[in-house]
């Protein structure tokens, strides 16, 4: 953060894609984060469904999971009175703004994307949105003239492409847009799936926040392990097991799981239903609140959809991206 910001003024922006259950990775990754800082500013939190249309193509089910993922992050603690919660298409502003940066973004900057590639290596097809995902996204960030931006850090060379098409605009057409900063915590910056790699919906590695507790004993208990004899010393530094326990757990319990991963005795078995009873420990009062929002049929329309809330939303990048539509062709005019 830029200690010349008054925390009154500064911005923060984050979203999250629609694209099916919400998993513990999301949420230590990007959804606790986000919302510990609508105590520190002005916050804007969307459903990026514009971005979940490069995986999700039936309609019925974009709207079912883009009603799930504002579920689960008012359970999680995303308070409406403090920040404001949207789909990105109410704000139609930002595919013109998108369209603008993609003007000048280059191809070179574009193919260097780390996400791109990985998506291609596991088997999707190479669409223009998948490869243009960054300049969208950098769209959803400059348009709001954000200043922070909380994200896993998988997405933090993504907020260095918005900071690149920034720096661009702003050397070609004058100064128009702020350099958004990430906000990555050390400790949840990669959360492990339960085969160990980063955990995503994807790879179908995940363990859903708000599953059921037989599918979610079940998942806890099938974390990839090695071979180590029960009665052998472990180490906790390379156990999945360890590390997820380390979101969830104090201090003192994590010190104490690590010496009972070094001292031998305890099998793997074992370490696993510890972790099971924590995370469904850890997020029983977000189950209770969840079951309360969904007793009242219309909180959620209520909160995403009233007119003063999405009229905030788009309020705020309107002036930007008008100015930027009118302006852009005009200087371009001048130029030549």
């Amino acid at each position: 953060m830029d200690e010349t910001l008054n925390p009154n003024d500064m911005r923060i922006l984050s979203g999250i894609q629609p694209s099916g259950v919400l998993h513990i990775g999301n949420y230590f990754g990007m959804m606790r984060p986000a919302i510990a800082l609508q105590a520190e500013g002005e916050a804007f939190y969307f459903i990026a469904d514009y971005h979940a249309l490069t995986s999700v193509r039936n309609p019925k089910a974009l709207r079912e999971n883009s009603r799930l993922v504002a579920l689960d992050f008012l359970a999680c603690g995303l308070d409406p009175e403090r920040g404001t919660l949207f789909r990105q298409s109410d704000v139609p502003q930002v595919t013109e703004l998108a369209w603008i940066l993609s003007t000048i973004a280059p191809m070179g900057l574009l193919e260097r994307a780390h996400s791109y590639k990985d998506k291609l290596a596991r088997g999707l097809a190479a669409t223009v949105g998948l490869f243009d995902y960054p300049v969208l996204m950098a769209a959803d960030i400059l348009i709001y003239d954000s200043d922070i931006v909380p994200v896993g850090k998988d997405q933090k060379q993504h907020i260095e492409i918005a900071r690149d098409l920034a720096v661009k605009m702003n050397e070609t057409f004058g100064q128009i847009f702020k350099l958004p900063q990430p906000r990555i915590h050390t400790a949840t910056e990669v959360v492990p799936g339960i085969d160990g790699q980063k955990m995503s919906k994807s790879y179908g590695n995940n363990i859903d926040i708000f599953g059921d507790e037989k599918e979610m004993r079940k998942r806890v208990m099938s974390i990839v392990t090695d071979s180590t004899l029960v009665e052998a010393p472990k180490d906790p530094s390379r156990s999945t097991i360890f590390q997820l326990y380390s979101l969830f757990a104090s201090k003192n319990e994590i010190v104490e799981m690590r010496e009972r991963f070094q001292k031998g005795g305890a099998g793997y078995g074992d370490f696993k239903k510890q972790l099971f009873e924590k995370l469904w420990e850890y997020f029983t009062p977000m189950r209770k609140r969840r079951e309360e929002i969904l007793a009242d049929k219309t909180y959620i329309d209520n909160v995403r959809e009233t007119r003063q809330r999405n009229r905030r939303s788009s309020d705020a990048a309107r002036p930007q991206c008008r100015w930027l539509v009118v302006a852009v062709p005009d200087r371009r005019k001048w130029s030549t």
